[in-house]
């Protein structure tokens, strides 16, 4: 009789360890820690203990998760507050800036504007069709390398140090896009292609919906 032959009777009868309880002594395994044979009790024991290490170990990481949520859904909401006390344009872009660079340790920030009315500033600087394209075709927050994106110039001197970013467009209720808020960092992986963007997202549905009202 063959190995394999063993396999598929005990496979096609499981009952039969319950009616055979004393082969279960005699079979042994090699542990493979130490490479002394073990009962087979022995090695489901040792089995449960290393899933039981891997369940522990991904129940911290998603209490770390869940923690860095909560952290940053608090940062999101003194934001929110933040720009809905806000009376005027100047007080919402000063509320960005402080949020952004402050809660957030956000070393760079930069808005422009080019759909919510005329005003003075940098945010109203004129900007050029191709970013405006840019920003309009986003479907998601862009983030990744500095290497190539037009507003790279708008954080003057800085601009030679900083090496990963961030772009967020600035969308009217209708869709047409109305600015760009861009976030960099002299840290190459602070913003990187997989980061993920809901929270961004949801910054700039909170700075689009501020800058609105407050031109209306």
């Amino acid at each position: 009789m063959k190995s394999e032959d063993v396999a598929r009777y005990l496979h096609d009868h499981p009952e039969f360890f319950d009616q055979h309880a004393d082969m279960l002594a005699l079979i042994t395994l090699p542990d493979p820690h130490s490479g002394r044979a073990v009962s087979i009790t022995e090695k489901q024991l040792f089995n449960l203990r290393d899933k039981v290490r891997a369940l522990e170990a991904k129940l911290v990481e998603l209490i770390g998760f869940g923690e860095e949520n909560d952290a940053i859904s608090a940062k999101v909401h003194g934001l929110a507050v933040a720009l809905i006390a806000a009376s005027d344009r100047a007080a919402v872009v000063r509320a960005l800036y402080s949020h952004l660079g402050g809660a957030f340790a956000v070393p760079h920030v930069a808005l422009r504007l080019w759909g919510a009315g005329p005003g003075d500033g940098h945010e109203f600087e004129a900007v050029s069709d191709a970013v405006k394209a840019f920003a309009s075709g986003l479907q998601r927050p862009y983030c990744g390398t500095v290497t190539g994106q037009e507003s790279l110039a708008w954080f003057g001197e800085a601009a030679a140090h900083l090496r990963s970013m961030t772009q967020v467009p600035l969308h009217e209720s209708g869709g047409n896009c109305l600015g760009l808020l861009v976030m960099a960092s002299e840290e190459p992986h602070r913003f990187y292609p997989e980061l993920g963007t809901l929270y961004l997202e949801r910054i700039g549905q909170m700075a689009s919906a501020a800058l609105l009202r407050v031109s209306e």
